[in-house]
């Protein structure tokens, strides 16, 4: 990462932070450029939809055209007059002489004077953030796939009580296997840095082939990947110049997509978001000065994509909620009785969730009485040390807090910690039998965890639940195959699927393991190049390192696979 992430505190930390992000960006290099709007400004008033919401357009923008990668010929620039976005995940993010002054000059150009932006410096063709509001907080994180180009982020303050973190990306054109790479870093990032009680979206070029890439998958982890898709005047949801590929796409997180509402321009209304194509749009005139061939244009090869959120303003409420306990730092024990509690003020009733990794969240209460200040909880037998709380108004989820800091959750009584994940799939099984496929999980902590009612999945259902006793001790593994025809005799830890089979493909498939709480622990996307040779598993490298990437097994040992051992062959 190329520059350490602000925790924002209460009170006036926006005050003076932006002068401190400029300096700290100006000195490394990057750019941030401000130019607050006037706070009557009728750009921002006009885009209010009543006393409570505020209308907000996120839009995903390669609209590059010639031959310079840069939006020098204007076909870009008069899109994005017409379509009129709050904040635009842009690539290719050139013009003329790439000056500081050459920059602002487009940003005025194309989107206003009172616009925001960052752009990442150094790169080829580089990914930024322009943004309606102001830009508290903005960075690149390296994206170690390509040398031309990294990831762009930027924090921004909407309107209302949460930010907006905004994340532009330009992924490789070339190899799915490579963008997934891409993705799984991503996400690591995202995890790492976006505090879970902010908005969250992922906008820009993907150049994904399809939507059922495994990189969409790997998104879905902190992002909503599902139908419906944005689409033109024509119902086409493809991107692509030739319309016949997704390419280009807004994700955002599930907070911010529950506010999501059809994008209007004009007198046109689309349902699930737009795909700007000029050469189909009509009544042109709706986003005048844009021109019937600009997204034809030489060299233009992507359309921009939009969609439109309704959110909570500033003005919308004057509730608040805080929670107490647990407030960071604690460390329980799974099965154990504690109880959650909070203050609150204009609330009806909470919401109250737990997350064991900052990003997937669990309910504890879907609705209970906010004068009452707490409620009892079990805490989960899982072990993490990455464990949060949440209280909303239940009314308006957009109205919590989380825990100041992470707490810890550990298993087996004794004091330590267990730590469960994948570590080798067997998808493509020698031979024809499929009971020989197979999912390895390790325990790497210090304490046996029970998994009781924990799952494996693939990306179409579950196919194995673990009955009520079944524990891996610390440093040990258990496996499931498809079937028990397919273990081997000796192999430790070996189950049958409870389902009959693992259905795994031989062209590549995301398993995911979840807790019995339906919490997802760990998940793994396999591209089809780690599937398609018999008998040959794929295994972390390291073996059994929970940040390991997943490679062949032939790659980490003389062994095409090893169930239930070390990928050397010998035991755990």
């Amino acid at each position: 990462m190329k520059l350490d992430l602000f925790r924002r505190p209460a009170g006036s930390w926006r005050t003076w932070s932006f002068t401190l992000v400029c300096a700290a960006l100006a000195a490394c290099g990057g750019a941030v450029d401000s130019a607050e709007p006037d706070a009557t400004s009728p750009e921002v008033a006009t885009r209010e939809d009543g006393l409570a919401n505020v209308r907000l357009r996120l839009m995903a923008a390669n609209l590059s055209s010639g031959t310079g990668q840069d939006y020098d010929p204007g076909h870009g620039i008069r899109i994005f007059q017409g379509t009129d976005a709050d904040v635009v995940m842009i690539q290719e993010f050139n013009y003329l002489t790439d000056s500081a002054a050459d920059i602002r000059t487009f940003v005025n150009t194309a989107f206003g004077t009172g616009f925001s932006y960052y752009r990442e410096a150094g790169a080829q063709i580089p990914n930024g953030i322009i943004s309606r509001y102001p830009i508290i907080a903005a960075g690149e994180w390296d994206d170690t796939q390509v040398t031309n180009r990294d990831f762009s982020w930027a924090r921004i303050d909407i309107p209302g009580p949460k930010d907006l973190w905004a994340v532009s990306v330009h992924l490789l054109t070339t190899s799915t296997s490579v963008r997934n790479t891409e993705a799984t870093n991503l996400v690591k990032f995202i995890n790492t840095n976006v505090p879970a009680g902010d908005f969250l979206v992922i906008g820009g070029d993907f150049n994904t082939g399809s939507r059922s890439e495994a990189c969409l998958s790997t998104f879905s982890q902190v992002v909503s990947t599902a139908s419906p898709y944005p689409a033109d005047r024509n119902g086409n949801t493809n991107t692509n110049a030739g319309r016949s590929s997704p390419y280009d796409h807004v994700l955002v997180d599930s907070d911010l997509r529950a506010y999501q509402t059809s994008v209007v321009i004009g007198s046109s209304t689309f349902a699930n978001g737009l795909v700007a194509d000029t050469r189909v749009y009509s009544p042109l005139s709706d986003i005048s000065p844009a021109l019937s061939g600009d997204s034809g244009a030489s060299g233009m090869q992507h359309m921009g994509v939009i969609k439109d959120f309704l959110i909570p303003g500033d003005g919308s409420t004057s509730s608040s909620v805080t929670v107490l306990s647990p407030n960071g730092g604690e460390s329980w024990v799974g099965g154990s009785a504690h109880t959650i509690t909070w203050t609150s003020s204009g609330i009806s009733n909470v919401k109250v969730e737990y997350s064991l990794n900052g990003s997937t969240w669990s309910s504890v209460t879907t609705s209970t009485g906010a004068s009452s200040g707490s409620v009892a909880w079990t805490v989960p037998a899982s072990a993490s040390s990455s464990v949060w709380v949440r209280v909303s108004d239940a009314s308006n989820t957009a109205v919590n807090d989380l825990s100041n800091g992470a707490f810890t959750i550990t298993t087996g009584g004794g004091g330590g910690t267990g730590q469960v994940f994948i570590n080798e799939v067997l998808l493509n099984e020698s031979g024809s039998d499929v009971n020989g496929e197979f999912v390895e999980l390790v325990n790497t902590g210090t304490a046996a965890v029970d998994l009781s009612g924990w799952s494996v999945s693939d990306s179409a259902s579950v196919r194995h639940t673990f009955a009520s006793g079944t524990t891996v001790a610390a440093g040990k593994a258990v496996v499931v195959f498809g079937g028990a025809a397919g273990i081997p005799s000796g192999t430790p830890g070996a189950v049958a699927a409870s389902t009959g089979t693992l259905g795994l493909s031989n062209s590549g498939d995301t398993v995911t393991l979840k807790n019995a709480s339906g919490t997802a622990v760990d998940t793994a996307t396999f591209a089809s190049s780690l599937a398609g040779t018999d008998g040959v598993s794929a295994n972390r490298s390291p073996d059994a390192s929970v940040s390991g990437s997943f490679v062949l097994h032939t790659s980490v040992s003389s062994l095409s696979s090893s169930p239930g051992e070390r990928a050397s062959g010998l035991a755990f």
